[in-house]
């Protein structure tokens, strides 16, 4: 034993050498996947000036339903509204928004789909509504807007929130309605036809006045799949039937 105890002595600091190498590298998990964030995760902040950081995964067509309805509301309208005093995201001090969108709606030729069932259940991530609030102007909406209209589109949340950016950003807003700085009077005609002028291949079927009172609401547009312009006989019906109509200011 005692001609044994060099080698031990040389043996022993060896091999607790190589079995800590081997826990090190080979024999244990990435420490930066174990304590980390899981590989793939697509938590990061997203911020209003990236838009929608979280793009759609794939060519975006809605299936189930016929075409969409875009509704362009006039926010002035309803901050000044029962509604609009009390949102604060939308109508609080210093906000001065003017057109937003209410909604990309899934419709039917007659009558619409509403509050589907979905595999990613009812909550939008706190992300991804940040990377549309400079047009969806609130987490509440944005967050209703997917439980009734979104989940109806067949489309993953990621693409349908992208869908909707594309759809605001395809519409050219009028130059005399896209900035109102004191009442203006109008018509659900001549806002019509402005919209029409500004957008080739809009016609007078494929758009819609909605008004509260006598001021206007909303411009609903109607759009295929593909968010080309098309007609939409019912949603045309519904449109605002007065003749003379006040365009309240921003703000």
């Amino acid at each position: 034993m005692g001609r044994l105890a060099p080698l031990i002595a040389v043996l022993v600091p060896l091999a607790i050498a190589i079995g800590a190498w081997f826990m090190d590298g080979q024999g244990s998990p990435s420490r930066s996947l174990e304590a980390g964030t899981p590989s793939g995760s697509t938590d990061e902040p997203v911020t209003p000036a990236t838009k929608l950081a979280i793009q759609a995964s794939s060519p975006m067509a809605g299936k189930g339903f016929d075409f969409y309805v875009l509704s362009l509301s006039w926010s002035p309208t309803y901050c000044g509204s029962d509604a609009g005093r009390n949102n604060r995201a939308q109508c609080g001090t210093g906000k001065r928004f003017g057109w937003v969108v209410h909604g990309l709606w899934p419709q039917y030729e007659r009558g619409y789909p509403q509050d589907c069932e979905s595999a990613e259940g009812s909550r939008v991530p706190d992300a991804m509504a940040r990377g549309i609030i400079d047009i969806m102007p609130g987490i509440g909406l944005i967050g209703h807007q997917w439980r009734k209209h979104g989940s109806c589109s067949g489309l993953p949340m990621a693409d349908y929130f992208a869908l909707v950016r594309q759809a605001h950003d395809r519409i050219r807003i009028p130059p005399q309605f896209s900035s109102v700085r004191e009442p203006l009077q109008t018509s659900p005609a001549t806002i019509e036809q402005a919209f029409i002028r500004s957008n080739p291949g809009l016609t007078r079927s494929a758009v819609a006045v909605t008004c509260d009172s006598q001021r206007v609401d909303e411009v609903r547009i109607c759009l295929d799949t593909s968010l080309a312009f098309r007609t939409c006989s019912e949603v045309d019906q519904r449109s605002c039937k007065r003749s003379d109509l006040v365009l309240p200011p921003q703000p």
